[in-house]
């Protein structure tokens, strides 16, 4: 059925106009018709009323609306001396028209709407030179304003559409830097099971069966997270039919230095401070940052040890992850002597950090190794509303603890 006003094709905007087109014109009338010392009739009156009457439906018939606001102002012409105008109703019903109609029709409404306003003045069908170069002049500014419109409404939806592919193409790469996270860390762990599995098959058996069980986990949990990821690329602007698994935290740290040792890297962790909720995202960054930097670690730095240190501060949260291997490796090199020209994951990481306005520095030390240290602005209160699910496991560790 539709509500009222869809039932009577116009809006409580076009009733405005209409109403602003009736008092403007019945102004303009009866001022012009005191200055001429014509009289002002009912009947010019009644005419003006129901053209700009006629306003109300110029959204759905804009050519039949043009029509009947010409054809009500040429009977005003014709049964009352007023003088020469060009009228408030004819000027929107004419930039309706120029606004909605093809080329064609809009020079067509304008031929016709420019002799058509003046006739019947003066007692005469034929409107004068003067009159007909007024209205002339009139009808372009409408047409021409009609068109600039026209073209300034095209230029803003092309910018919303560009604005919407960019966000789009932007969500890609997010993704892509996600899946890079992914993959990286939980292949190169089950690598490193696998090959601690083949060789502790023969003299210890439970060590492999730990290194297999934890490279099921990691394979596991890879597919899992790939498939989340794959499934937002799929769906589009649909609704997902689950809610998605929670993102890693500073909570899941642990199992990522757990990994990492049962890897062959001797890992220490360390938690400073005042342990805190954090926001998802950064709690997610912050998880990102140490498993990029231990899984470099692991693939550049041999049998290194590595320290993963977590501070938090009153306006931060700041994360170092060091080795103490050779760091000759050319990822690792080339990202500490040219910024953002390293590797992928470097980079990630980077802009990972600079989403949240924080800073990242890696590098190699001069004592031999390589550090990544992040740091994240994190006020107090931030923290404890937006990321309570982030750190409910670390809240029971207190202000220091060293693993």
């Amino acid at each position: 059925m539709g509500t009222r006003a869809e039932r009577l094709e116009w809006t409580r905007g076009d009733g405005l106009v209409a109403v602003g087109a009736a008092a403007t014109d019945l102004t303009g009338f009866s001022l012009s018709a005191q200055v001429d010392g014509t009289p002002f009739t009912v009947t010019a009156a009644l005419g003006l009323v129901l053209a700009a009457l006629a306003l109300l439906f110029r959204r759905r018939h804009p050519v039949p609306v043009l029509g009947a606001v010409l054809a009500l102002g040429l009977v005003v012409n014709v049964v009352t001396p007023a003088p020469p105008h060009f009228g408030l109703a004819l000027t929107v019903a004419l930039f309706t028209v120029a606004r909605r109609c093809r080329p064609a029709v809009v020079t067509a409404a304008g031929l016709a709407a420019v002799p058509l306003a003046t006739a019947g003045l003066d007692g005469s069908l034929l409107p004068s030179g003067w009159n007909l170069l007024a209205n002339a002049i009139a009808g372009a500014l409408v047409v021409g304003g009609a068109v600039a419109a026209n073209r300034w409404q095209r230029e803003v939806e092309a910018n919303r559409l560009l604005l919407a592919e960019r966000a789009v193409a932007e969500e890609r790469r997010r993704i892509a830097r996600e899946l890079h996270d992914i993959v990286a860390h939980h292949i190169t762990t089950m690598q490193l099971m696998a090959g601690g599995a083949r060789a502790n098959l023969a003299h210890d058996p439970g060590a492999a069966r730990e290194a297999l069980v934890v490279m099921e986990d990691s394979g596991r949990m890879a597919l899992g997270e790939m498939r989340q990821l794959l499934d937002v690329l799929r769906a589009g602007e649909e609704a997902e039919p689950a809610p998605p698994a929670p993102q890693p935290g500073t909570a899941d740290l642990e199992r990522i230095v757990a990994e990492s040792r049962l890897a062959g890297m001797d890992t220490e962790f360390t938690v400073l401070g005042t342990v805190r909720p954090l926001p998802p995202t950064v709690g997610l960054t912050v998880f990102r940052v140490v498993q990029e930097a231990l899984t470099n670690a692991r693939k550049h730095a041999g049998n290194a040890g590595a320290r993963v240190r977590l501070t938090y501060r009153p306006q931060e949260v700041a994360v170092e992850v060091c080795d103490d291997g050779p760091g000759d490796g050319p990822p690792r090199r080339s990202a500490s002597r040219h910024p953002g020209r390293g590797g992928y994951g470097l980079i990630g990481m980077r802009e990972r950090v600079a989403l949240h306005g924080g800073t990242l520095e890696a590098a190699p030390r001069e004592d031999g190794g390589f550090r990544v240290a992040a740091r994240l602005p994190v006020p107090a209160a931030a923290g404890a509303s937006d990321g309570a699910s982030d750190g409910a496991s670390d809240g029971a560790r207190g202000e220091e603890q060293r693993r």
